[in-house]
């Protein structure tokens, strides 16, 4: 499959009619951990029944908060509202009061759909209690819609409606004002620079990544195979690679809701055969550590993004016969700009980028070799919006997102991570990469997980402290096994702090700020 961005010009809702089309529309193509089924006829139904309901009192392009897990209704409420002309802004649920808020007011969130089995299980009535008391107009307060509430509202007449809608679904999508260049998401960053800020991604941006990722993989990926996606959706990866890729090319998904549970994903593995899995290198090494003999044969291969695949992960998933294909992205170009393919697995690197995307280095002071990426593109998102304007979608200059990471480009594309440009340190002058020192760490320490931060020094100008979970970490033994690898002395870090657990985000990627905020509380230990 070639790419072609005329093929773009879609929306989620229509790519999943004509998928159904292609497919066929009773394929089972969403499976969730509750055995729940759906085929491509039950989740265009459910999303035309689902939508009325949910919609109601609404307008048409109003952004609506979804709080839910990975499971077979958050699929079907996802395209409900894509179907209704509606713009779903998915939650991060494991963000905390204070950024869930602050999302809801920059979004703009006069509704926000949850279920009160989910709130229960994942103890979030705190937060639900705050976002009914937030004020998002004068005198209007965020309205929380349960589905359970709606489903028991839903009658034969609604039934009746849905069922007919669905034989014009096509002209009845378009008639709720749904276009391609339309908003079709908002996302959010997590928040580490302040309030979180909203990331506009339109169908159009959606659908090129799709099919992007589809005809990046050269025949890699079939409609055969049946993906298993433990990313939760208010993460990009989650939902453009986990889930709407899948579900728009044919293949078949296991939603499950936590990617944490490291037993139970790989016996899903076995007993549905599954043939790819989406995850992060966190995520992995769990799932590799816990699985029994054959547990994770069918799999074919495992993609793995938002964060460096470390070599004791790679060595695991190799002993088990599964190659680890590791990819790049931003939830700003929705998310995938690289990936390595099978036979073309460049370690070390995150492959070429994707088919239609424009790629440009700016040089960085300090930086002999690369530069720091923007990439444009039919992926890269409308627009920011920031909490100092709610509702504002801010676009990025000339269509150009800034990255923020340092790259270097090889003769034949390949692109190697070096780090993002805040984490570089300045050491004597020297700009020094905070990742090649936790792949240091990494190598002398291959079971365990290290983050290295950064603080300022009055001598130096900043210096290094390395986080780790190694009980027995100890400077001697990282300082002889940097001189056996060639590092420079000064790259070392001084200090070694030691914890239980170093923090992770929801969507697999290390909580940078916490363990930054545990590294000053220790400081005068240190």
């Amino acid at each position: 499959m070639t790419f072609d961005p005329q093929n773009c010009a879609t929306t989620v809702f229509e790519a999943l009619l004509d998928a159904g089309a292609q497919h066929g529309r009773s394929k089972v193509v969403v499976e969730d951990a509750d055995k729940q089924l759906l085929t491509y006829d039950r989740l265009v139904l459910g999303s035309l029944v689902l939508g009325g309901k949910l919609t109601s009192g609404t307008r048409r392009g109003e952004t609506i908060g979804v709080l839910l897990p990975n499971v077979a209704g958050m699929a079907v409420t996802f395209f409900a509202l894509n179907a209704f002309g509606r713009v779903p802004a998915l939650l991060n649920f494991t963000a905390g009061q204070r950024n869930i808020v602050s999302a809801a007011k920059t979004a703009v969130l006069h509704t926000v759909v949850t279920a009160r089995r989910f709130v229960d299980a994942a103890k979030l009535e705190s937060i639900i209690a705050a976002l009914e008391k937030t004020e998002i107009a004068p005198g209007k307060r965020i309205r929380i819609v349960y589905l359970e509430d709606v489903r028991k509202q839903i009658g034969a007449g609604d039934k009746v409606r849905g069922f007919l809608r669905s034989k014009f679904a096509r002209r009845f999508h378009r008639s709720q004002g749904s276009r391609p260049d339309s908003p079709a998401v908002v996302l959010f960053t997590s928040g580490t620079e302040g309030h979180p800020k909203g990331v506009v991604l339109t169908n159009a941006n959606l659908m090129a990544n799709a099919q992007q990722m589809f005809a990046h993989a050269d025949g890699a990926l079939t409609s055969e195979d049946i993906v298993l996606n433990p990313l939760p959706m208010f993460h990009s990866f989650g939902l453009t690679a986990g889930t709407i890729m899948p579900i728009v090319s044919g293949m078949q998904v296991l939603l499950y809701p936590t990617p944490l549970h490291y037993r139970q994903i790989p016996k899903l593995i076995a007993e549905k055969k599954a043939t790819v899995l989406f995850a992060t290198d966190t995520f992995l090494l769990g799932y590799a550590r816990a699985a029994d003999e054959g547990d994770l044969a069918t799999l074919r291969f495992v993609v793995a993004g938002a964060e460096r695949v470390k070599d004791q992960t790679r060595k695991l998933w190799t002993q088990v016969g599964t190659e680890i294909l590791e990819g790049y992205g931003a939830t700003e170009c929705a998310p995938v700009i690289a990936c390595n393919l099978p036979g073309y697995n460049h370690f070390g690197t995150v492959g070429r980028s994707l088919p239609g995307m424009e790629l440009a280095l700016d040089p960085v002071e300090g930086i002999a070799l690369g530069g720091r990426l923007k990439v444009r593109g039919p992926n890269v998102m409308a627009g920011y919006v920031f909490a100092e304007q709610p509702g504002v979608v801010r676009a990025p200059e000339e269509g150009w997102h800034d990255t923020g990471d340092i790259v270097e480009i090889d003769t034949d594309g390949y692109i190697a991570i070096k780090g993002r440009a805040k984490r570089f340190a300045k050491l004597g002058g020297e700009m020094v990469s905070l990742a090649a020192v936790e792949t240091l760490a990494a190598n002398t320490w291959p079971d365990g997980q290290h983050v290295v931060v950064n603080l300022p020094d009055e001598r130096r100008g900043e210096q290094l402290i390395l986080v780790t979970d190694v009980a027995e970490a100890d400077h001697a033994v990282l300082l002889e096994h940097s001189r056996r690898q060639g590092f420079p002395q000064l790259w070392v870090p001084k200090h070694i702090l030691v914890v239980a657990n170093i923090p992770v985000m929801g969507s697999g990627k290390v909580d940078l700020p916490a363990t930054a905020a545990l590294v000053r509380q220790s400081r005068p230990l240190l």
